[in-house]
């Protein structure tokens, strides 16, 4: 028992203290990387700010050498205010999924707003997960390495004169095409597709060699962005991870964290020739995915004070004069739906983050999702897996009530036990565990049943706060968006009242201390969940409800079942220990056991008489023997006796009567 509160005690301070944690941060500007290396981490042959470089190995895969590489981008010098990218026409792209802009500075993709997932600011404006203002900087940025070929920073031009596009009905994609200027006899032009129904954006090179040289050149494509988190849905939202994130079949999923690259401590590898790259942030990801089996280079640096980019460099091939080439990759930019993500590259779905206990947390999502299939509901998906989790545990859960309801019954003991020996702990606690031994009670088993179920809730926990799919998701009345709090406190208001049921249904602890303590946990806890995550109340209260069910029975079974025990307890203790008189006799307690105990004293005097008779006639005979010349008087008054025989036949048949 002691133990059990200890464990909740310690589960109660180190939520208070990661809440904390998370509070202070919140409320603390980001502080920018005071750090002033450009260097890119894990590659020593990236060497060059403005443009990323081919590492050895990259170019030996190509038979180039490194030396003509670095020449083609000297004359590439770094901005001086980086942050502030060169603005230039603005292209705007519709579909029914995103809103898009291209600006033909750099040919980037300034903008990318998402339709069906509104702003935190206003809920009839798109997120923009690609965005280009003063504020924070994230886009999307590709070009060509080689002598004078296009690259993030040159000058592109509509080919068609066409600034606006939309995808009609009946149309599958939207293309967009830029030209750069002619360099050297080579002419590139930028090819943008949009798809319907999709989140995907193909951006290719077009390469057409005019020259009389053979050409050798890499493209590249990386994400730009800087450290400052995306818009809370919660002021007091658990930190979720934002940063860069690479996948390799040897090396599986790593994150990239923006405090490595400062450190230039960012381990991942920068060769191989599968996987992806991206930028990822709470319920979004913007990920290169390149076509796999071909040679390609990892890279992520720091660029600029709180300015980071993550990317990749694959080869363009060698093209001879008059030939033409293509290099394409995938953008995807949109939400972290795992079943999306999934199809579109291996791996991809891993930046979901469920933390360490992904293992247990995607089959959770899995029968979520399944749940949500039939119901259309997210939050009644909720509570039916939450009802699925109680009945798997349900086993356990019931050892551990069963324990606590033992607990709860012998309580007023336990009390009698510790100010019996309040003065000598090793002594009290010997005799506890004595009494324990002897009542078979485990004080460990309300508390191990718990901790074994500990991971699982921790899983669902953190399925919940990461899944894309609440974000915007209503549930019923006044609750609309389950990834926010409850705007009128209710749900968190019911957490607290049921916590606190939950509190009188265990055992009363008998230390003062803990007693105030669990006092307050619900009060506490109902605090913090007022800045929770509705979905994440939902699921608590819930499985609140269950548990008090689930307790309730099981306690009142379990006292119902002591009661009688008791009773048949003392009944045999009744009958085997009578209750006796001050004196040394029996007490009677019914009118038939009075006579039987009278009958009994009447034969005991009635045989006493009878000896004394048989005496007498032993006597009488042997003075006839001897021939004795008493007198006759004498021997009358001796041979009748005093006519007991007869009396005591009566007085028997009185009593049998009596019984009868």
């Amino acid at each position: 028992m002691e133990t059990r509160k200890l464990i909740l005690i310690i589960i109660f301070s180190t939520s208070l203290l990661f809440l904390w944690d998370a509070w202070q941060k919140d409320l603390k500007p980001p502080v920018p990387p005071q750090t002033t290396s450009g260097t890119i981490a894990g590659s020593d042959s990236q060497r060059h700010d403005p443009l990323p470089v081919p590492g050895d190995d990259l170019m030996a895969s190509q038979d180039i050498d490194s030396s003509e590489i670095a020449s083609g981008i000297e004359g590439v010098a770094p901005s001086i205010t980086p942050r502030l990218l060169e603005v230039g026409e603005k292209i705007h792209v519709t579909t029914d999924l995103v809103v898009a802009e291209i600006d033909t500075a750099g040919g980037d993709i300034r903008r990318i707003g998402l339709l069906e997932h509104p702003s935190r600011e206003d809920k009839d404006k798109p997120y923009d997960l690609l965005q280009n203002t003063a504020s924070h900087i994230s886009v999307a940025q590709a070009g060509l390495i080689g002598d004078n070929l296009p690259s993030h920073k040159t000058r592109y031009s509509v080919e068609s004169d066409i600034y606006n596009y939309e995808l009609n009905a009946g149309e599958n994609r939207v293309v967009v095409r830029l030209l750069a200027q002619e360099e050297n006899g080579v002419q590139v032009a930028k090819v943008f597709t949009f798809h319907r129904d999709s989140y995907v954006i193909d951006v290719e090179f077009e390469i057409v060699n005019y020259s009389e040289s053979f050409i050798q050149p890499f493209s590249y494509f990386q994400v730009t962005r800087d450290a400052n988190p995306p818009p809370k849905g919660s002021a007091m939202m658990l930190p979720s991870y934002l940063g860069a994130a690479v996948y390799t079949e040897d090396e599986k999923f790593q994150k990239i964290k923006f405090s490595d690259i400062d450190k230039n401590k960012a381990e991942y590898p920068p060769d191989a020739d599968n996987g992806w790259i991206a930028m990822v942030e709470h319920y979004f990801v913007t990920a290169w995915l390149p076509e796999q089996q071909t040679p390609r280079e990892y890279f992520a640096k720091r660029i600029a004070q709180n300015l980071y980019t993550a990317g990749v460099i694959v080869p363009a091939g060698s093209i001879a004069p008059g030939e033409a080439a293509r290099v394409a990759m995938p953008l995807y930019a949109g939400p972290q739906e795992q079943d999306i993500l999934s199809a579109l590259s291996p791996g991809l779905e891993l930046v979901v983050d469920y933390g360490w206990l992904t293992v247990i947390a995607k089959p959770l999502f899995w029968l979520l999702s399944f749940y949500y299939s039939y119901v259309g509901n997210w939050g009644i998906a909720i509570i039916l897996l939450t009802i699925t989790v109680k009945l798997i545990f349900f086993p356990l859960s019931a050892a551990g009530y069963r324990s606590m309801a033992k607990l709860r019954v012998v309580t007023p003991k336990l009390q009698r036990i510790r100010e019996q020996y309040s003065s000598d702990r090793q002594r009290m606690h010997q005799a506890m565990m004595e009494f324990y031994k002897q009542e078979k009670i485990n004080p460990m088993g309300g508390c191990l049943p718990i901790l074994v179920q500990i991971p699982v809730f921790i899983a669902l926990f953190w399925t919940l706060l990461a899944a894309v799919e609440l974000r915007y998701a209503p549930f019923a009345l006044w609750i609309t968006d389950m990834s926010v709090p409850d705007p009128y406190y209710i749900l968190p208001l019911f957490m607290g009242v049921s916590m606190w049921v939950q509190s009188k249904l265990s055992p009363k602890p008998a230390d003062p201390i803990q007693a105030k303590v669990l006092q307050i946990m619900p009060v506490a806890f109902s605090i913090f969940f007022f800045f929770f995550p509705s979905g994440l109340v939902i699921y608590s209260l819930s499985n609140n409800i269950l548990s008090i069910a689930q307790q309730w029975q099981i306690t009142r079974m379990f006292e119902k079942k002591a009661a009688e025990a008791n009773i048949d307890k003392e009944k045999i203790t009744n009958k085997e220990n009578p209750v006796k008189d001050d004196d040394q006799r029996l007490l009677p307690t019914a009118e038939g056991k009075e006579d039987d105990t009278t009958e009994a004293k009447e034969d005991d005097t009635t045989e006493a008489k009878e000896e004394n008779t048989t005496e007498a006639h032993a006597s009488l005979n042997a003075t006839k023997t001897q021939g004795d010349s008493a007198p006759q008087d004498k021997k009358d008054n001796v041979t009748k006796p005093t006519g007991v025989p007869k009396s005591r036949g009566k007085a028997r048949g009185r009593k049998r009567g009596k019984r009868k």
